[in-house]
């Protein structure tokens, strides 16, 4: 079987891709090693889903850790005004919180993971789960297709790597795609994460007294050991575990 794209990986980001690949009618396939399409997306947002931010393009850059100038090309052929335009046209009414961040109004990230799903089935894309990829192919300089763990060879004119980094492995984002990147000739960057918890030892912390508090539009510090902050961020902020605090 050959198809025009083979888009591997059914988290977000290959469901988007699923959608803009088929919208003209090329013949799509959306490979994934899990058995659920969106497992990722289902938990993100603290379950609700927090599908974008309303402010302005500069403003969301700034917060962007790193050079985050260099998505101004991207967000200029579709940012996040379009992606509130994009869910909308599928049925999903959204609501603006604070910071403006944007939900659901139904306050559930299943609402995103259904109407995603659904469109891509209404544009016929073909949906295989269950079915890790092993390697991408290439022949004459070129993306030939994938091969299957199992041992089956997909063909494919083009092949877009959706798989997620490493983070939340239990969803399936066990970092797959660098190792066919690289053989792509692609270079690999250190990877570091990006969002972690704060740990902390102090006492009022480890006695969990405090623990499941969350707190609304408050200011964290880091402060160098003569008193300075270095950085300040402001934000929810919510005391998970005895050691844990996420911000």
């Amino acid at each position: 079987m050959t198809y025009d794209v083979i888009v591997i990986g059914g988290g977000s980001a290959g469901l988007m891709a699923s959608i803009a690949a088929s919208r003209d009618g090329a013949k799509v396939l959306l490979v994934d090693k899990g058995d659920k399409l969106g497992r990722k997306l289902g938990i993100s947002g603290g379950g609700r889903c927090n599908v974008t931010n309303n402010k302005d393009m500069d403003e969301l850059i700034k917060h962007i850790p790193g050079n985050g100038r260099f998505l101004y090309s991207a967000f200029t052929h579709f940012g996040n005004r379009d992606i509130i335009a994009f869910f909308e046209n599928l049925g999903i009414h959204l609501k603006e919180e604070d910071n403006g961040r944007m939900f659901p109004i139904s306050d559930k990230a299943k609402t995103v993971v259904d109407a995603l799903i659904g469109q891509v089935r209404r544009q016929g894309v073909e949906i295989r789960t269950n079915s890790p990829v092993k390697k991408v192919l290439y022949a004459d300089s070129r993306v030939s297709g994938v091969q299957l763990q199992g041992g089956e060879t997909l063909s494919s004119r083009a092949v877009i790597v959706a798989s997620g980094g490493c983070s939340v492995p239990h969803t399936g984002s066990t970092g797959d795609g660098y190792a066919w990147a690289e053989a792509g000739g692609h270079t690999i960057t250190p990877l570091f994460p990006t969002e972690v918890p704060l740990t902390s030892k102090e006492p009022f912390i480890r006695s969990r007294e405090l623990q499941g508090l969350s707190l609304r539009d408050v200011t964290l510090s880091v402060l160098n050991a003569k008193g300075k902050t270095i950085i300040a961020h402001r934000g929810d902020m919510i005391l998970e575990s005895p050691t844990c605090i996420c911000a």
